[in-house]
């Protein structure tokens, strides 16, 4: 089971940080730099890894993204165990990538044999918060991924979920950035009838719209609760899209 340090917040998504100018969102781009939660040589690894998944095939639901989607299977993965192994998915997410690594790995082995029913993505965090690019540019970057897997995986269904709110407090100027670029991504729902776009967001948020330390210990990662809450509004969706593509 892979996992990663990163209690850090990837260098990421506040005002005091420094941050990296963004390069060409829909460019894809392999992992060149490394940073002290992970080396470039850790993440070839885990491509690789991916990789042999992807040659073996067998995969009905498929996940890409960055660490909050390699999340699902950090400590025991109770959630991930519970709602998606049992469900034939495999899990592509890598810590710190942003859509020019996924375009890349999906470019260079993570397509492979692979036929899923359903894929499921999440990217585009560690555009806005370590690379300061744009609600457009992110969003410009994310519909590449989804275009680049439509054509990959051309019978499954793409679940596209918007970014998720980051930063405990609502009143955080990423959050507003955050919103833009979902309202972006909105526009990709029913895509050539093969993608649905979920912006669950709230049920990661208290009523006064905070984030608690239950649910994200550094304002961006999930805790066991946070995937809990993610797995409640996603495995239904997923469950409903594999029985329609048994019929």
């Amino acid at each position: 089971m892979r996992q990663i340090i990163t209690l850090l917040l990837l260098t990421m998504l506040s005002a005091t940080t420094t941050l990296i100018r963004a390069s060409d969102a829909a460019a894809p781009e392999p992992r060149t730099v490394d940073y002290e939660w992970m080396s470039v040589a850790t993440w070839k690894n885990m491509h690789a890894a991916d990789m042999a998944i992807a040659q073996k095939g067998g995969v009905d639901v498929l996940f890409v993204g960055d660490s909050i989607t390699e999340g699902w299977e950090w400590g025991e993965g109770e959630h991930w165990k519970k709602h998606f192994a049992p469900l034939g998915a495999a899990n592509f997410g890598i810590g710190g990538d942003t859509t020019q690594n996924l375009l890349w790995r999906l470019d260079n082995g993570a397509v492979g044999m692979l036929r899923p029913k359903v894929v499921v993505v999440l990217i585009g965090t560690n555009n806005l918060g370590r690379e300061n690019a744009t609600a457009a540019e992110v969003a410009r970057g994310v519909e590449a991924v989804v275009r680049k897997l439509r054509a990959a995986f051309p019978a499954a269904t793409i679940v596209l979920h918007g970014i998720f709110p980051c930063d405990y407090s609502p009143k955080a100027e990423v959050r507003q950035r955050v919103k833009d670029v979902n309202a972006l991504l909105s526009r990709l729902d029913g895509l050539g009838g093969q993608v649905v776009f979920r912006d669950i967001g709230a049920v990661f948020l208290e009523p006064d719209g905070s984030i608690l330390p239950a649910v994200s210990n550094d304002g961006l990662h999930l805790t066991p609760e946070g995937y809990r809450r993610w797995a409640g509004a996603l495995a239904p969706v997923v469950r409903e899209l594999l029985a329609a593509a048994a019929k």
